[in-house]
């Protein structure tokens, strides 16, 4: 029987995706938003896909200040977009991980 891959929807097109294409990003109690490689902060947690026109679409709509309901410091979408770019060159270097 295969894997149940789980899957996630990406705020930004709003479509479904397994969650391994997808980075997690937290709003904590504190409202500090962070990057969640890991999948496992507490907080609020929303999902885009790892590519950067995704991200850069996210900081040009300010999708995670709508997300999350408040407002967000343009170096986080910064460090977002870098962190997207990082992880697809790391995905074309490496494969997908398996």
């Amino acid at each position: 029987m295969a894997k149940k891959i789980p899957m996630r929807k990406d705020i930004v097109s709003g479509e479904m995706f397994p969650k391994k294409e997808l980075v997690r990003v937290v709003k904590n109690k504190q409202n500090e938003v962070s990057i969640d490689p890991a999948g496992k902060k507490q907080g609020r947690g929303a999902y885009i896909r790892l590519d950067v026109a995704i991200a850069k679409k996210a900081r040009e709509d300010k999708t995670f200040d709508k997300t999350f309901g408040i407002k967000i410091d343009p170096s986080f979408y910064e460090e977002l977009i870098a962190y997207v770019d990082h992880q697809v060159a790391r995905m074309e270097l490496f494969g997908d991980g398996k």
